[in-house]
């Protein structure tokens, strides 16, 4: 396929929405023209890239009404297709999306965005960064177990149960985890077992990550 394949249906679409259409008129692929109306403008490409973004985003210096247009893909759009959507939105593009010979179909229409700030995501990242102790993840790892501020606090916790069962009260005291008794009954890690009201001892499991984290745990002795 060839750019110049999605050209025919591109400009059907537009003209039967009463536009006149026009091909290569400057840097714009595509320039549509209805009454008085502002201008349209669709740029095309093969897939949907960084290249064409960044060309929609040169011809809104131009006109306001700007589409990016894509062949409809064969075996389904890939897994971020809606993270393609959330950025043309953001930038103010419109999506159009064409099948050769069957016809155009309107993803996203251009307009002005202005985001709504997620403020409980964004509480919640905050509290985890005040929370954390240190920095002890390596940024831009991938594939390997982050070390959150609960990991850090079931750490704390697991340390004070070496020696033997504990009350959940004791234990925040001890470690200065306040949500102990909480964190060692949801138990999301399997490292705590419940062997009386309130007491919990550490498991197996729980004394392998011990192991596994002691460097981390040495540190978080340490305060640092």
């Amino acid at each position: 396929m060839k750019e110049a394949d999605l050209y025919p249906d591109l400009k059907a679409f537009l003209e039967a929405q009463g536009y006149e259409v026009k091909a290569e008129i400057g840097a714009c692929d595509i320039l549509a023209l209805r009454g008085a109306e502002p201008p349209v403008v669709v740029e095309m490409k093969l897939s949907f890239s960084l290249a064409l973004v960044l060309q929609g985003v040169a011809r809104q210096a131009l006109f306001d009404t700007v589409y990016l247009a894509v062949p409809a893909p064969k075996k389904g759009w890939p897994a971020r297709y809606k993270d393609i959507v959330a950025l043309c939105r953001r930038l103010g593009l419109g999506l159009l999306v064409v099948a050769p010979g069957v016809g155009v179909e309107a993803h996203l229409d251009p307009g002005p965005y202005q985001p709504r700030l997620n403020t409980v995501r964004a509480g919640r990242l905050l509290r985890e960064f005040q929370r954390r102790l240190g920095d002890p993840n390596q940024g831009g790892t991938t594939g390997i177990k982050r070390m959150t501020a609960y990991r850090q606090d079931a750490l704390r916790c697991a340390c004070a149960l070496v020696d033997g069962p504990m009350k959940g009260a004791t234990v925040a005291k001890a470690t200065g985890v306040t949500r102990a008794t909480t964190l060692m009954r949801d138990d999301h890690y399997g490292w705590f077992d419940r062997v009386d009201k309130g007491v919990y001892a550490l498991t197996q499991k729980g004394r392998a990550a011990l192991t596994e984290n002691a460097a981390e745990i040495t540190r978080l002795t340490a305060g640092q």
